[in-house]
């Protein structure tokens, strides 16, 4: 995607504007800017033009967040777009700034801009904490600020069920933390994929299997597999039951539901942990095993699970994204399938990178952006320095690597820490996805644009965690 946008106005510099264009240059020329004598309009050659809901809802946020002491703006400013894009009004908000009598400004800029990565997500997992939607509305406006264009939406898992499911409404009614207040209605799904795609954000769903799935069999028997000590059943379950064509035909009608609901074309299948222990456990499934010709390996099993799945999403016209296990484990899986690498250090998964790519795959990658993961000092560093196509192979291979993902998982995480923990941390990684690899690979001359950011997002109402000792101009206020 590629756009363009030149504000003839008059400039001074300024800091913090995060993630980095691809080219800008910014004169000590500046203009003023009058809050009751200004309004965004479509320009002649904006591939949009008016009557676009999402840019006529972008330009009253956006009004909003430059001037944030006005309610209302009229008049035609000659501020002059060749494409407008939500993106490109986020850069123009962060090019205006007040001085400290309350004055704004904005310097001469040219700016050519366009994202390194088609793919930026940001994963939040609602199982193992359940996130009001008001939580998610709040992390889905800091994505915008960053950049960030998919809400990757984990949104169940082994503790809760929280999807209220229209087919089979007893997954969240004996599978959610509380089956009325802890829930994802249908409405609450519709308000969170309207409020991103005014955002251009993409809601990539996941819905887990055959692992993670324990609060799955609350609500569907016969759907989990019975383990068994020795000879009898334990009474606990397993991963899902691969081998009782009831699976397939429960996978079906969910997923045909799951596609009416989420529009995009991505649906993320997972397919990752998968323990093999409780599948060794029982007859049936043993007996199944030998039957297909399989003999003791599971992970044949697993291979002979997901690939069904996928047929299934496949045949809903659905692309699959699934967890690297799939890949590891030789799974026969469509060539469009978008494999995901989320385990190990930077040898391991440029490695898994490398293979992948070979193979003829797209890929996304995680595994160094985990950012569930805390620890004394400026971890954001590490988040910053990751090279995505740092790995020994064709120029065809680095094409296949889509873009990349930031993971707030939620053992420790719920929304009374969410924002602080995810905020200014996860803005490293959008900068590492959206600019230019060479122009942003010194981190200690990111660290005075990531603060003013910082301090921006304190200012727009997002509860962003210090990098360091410091202040903003504009502290936070409060809930």
């Amino acid at each position: 995607m590629y756009f363009l946008f030149i504000i003839i106005l008059g400039l001074h510099s300024v800091e913090g504007v995060w993630p980095l264009p691809q080219s800008i240059t910014s004169s000590p020329e500046r203009y003023p800017l009058n809050p009751q004598a200004f309004y965004f309009t479509y320009g002649s050659q904006s591939a949009a033009q008016e009557g676009c809901s999402v840019l006529d809802e972008a330009f009253k946020r956006y009004f909003s967040l430059i001037f944030p002491d006005y309610s209302s703006g009229r008049f035609y400013s000659e501020v002059k777009f060749l494409q407008w894009k939500n993106e490109s009004l986020e850069t123009f908000s962060q090019l205006v700034y007040q001085e400290d009598f309350g004055s704004y400004y904005v310097n001469k800029t040219e700016i050519e801009d366009f994202p390194r990565f088609q793919f930026r997500g940001i994963l939040l997992d609602t199982s193992r904490h359940y996130l009001p939607v008001q939580a998610i509305l709040k992390t889905l406006d800091a994505m915008a600020f960053s950049k960030f264009n998919v809400f990757h939406w984990h949104i169940v898992d082994d503790p809760s069920f929280p999807y209220q499911s229209r087919t089979f409404p007893d997954l969240s009614a004996k599978g959610a933390f509380h089956p009325m207040t802890h829930i994802y209605t249908q409405l609450d799904v519709r308000r969170v994929i309207s409020y991103a795609r005014m955002r251009g954000i993409r809601v990539l769903p996941e819905f887990d299997s055959p692992g993670h799935t324990q609060s799955w069999g609350k609500g569907q028997s016969d759907l989990l597999t019975p383990c068994y000590s020795g000879s009898t059943p334990s009474g606990t379950f397993g991963p899902v039951n691969p081998i009782l064509p009831s699976t397939y035909k429960f996978m079906a009608t969910l997923f045909k539901e799951v596609s009416s609901v989420f529009p995009d074309s991505y649906i993320h299948l997972g397919g990752d942990e998968v323990n093999f222990s409780c599948w060794k456990s029982n007859p049936d499934v043993r007996a199944f095993m030998l039957k297909m010709g399989f003999g003791a390996d599971f992970t044949k099993l697993e291979a002979y699970y997901m690939e069904n799945i996928v047929n299934l999403t496949a045949a809903l016209n659905r692309t699959s994204i699934v967890w690297q296990d799939v890949f590891d484990y030789h799974e026969r899986i469509p060539k469009d399938t978008v494999l995901h690498i989320w385990k190990g250090v930077p040898a391991s998964y440029e490695a898994e990178l490398r293979a992948i790519t070979k193979a003829g795959y797209r890929v996304l990658l995680a595994a160094p952006w985990y950012i569930n993961h805390i620890s004394y000092g400026q971890d954001w560093r590490n988040y910053y320095t990751v090279q995505p196509l740092n790995f020994s192979g064709t120029e065809e291979q680095k094409k296949l690597v889509i873009g990349g993902e930031v993971c707030m998982w939620g053992e420790y995480v719920d929304a009374t820490n969410l924002t602080p923990r995810l905020w200014p941390r996860a803005s490293a990684a959008a900068e590492r996805l959206w600019s230019d690899e060479k122009q942003t690979s010194d981190v200690d001359k990111a660290f005075p644009r990531l603060k003013d950011f910082r301090c921006e997002l304190l200012r727009r109402g997002i509860q962003a965690e210090p990098l360091f000792v410091g202040h903003c101009k504009h502290e936070y206020q409060g809930v």
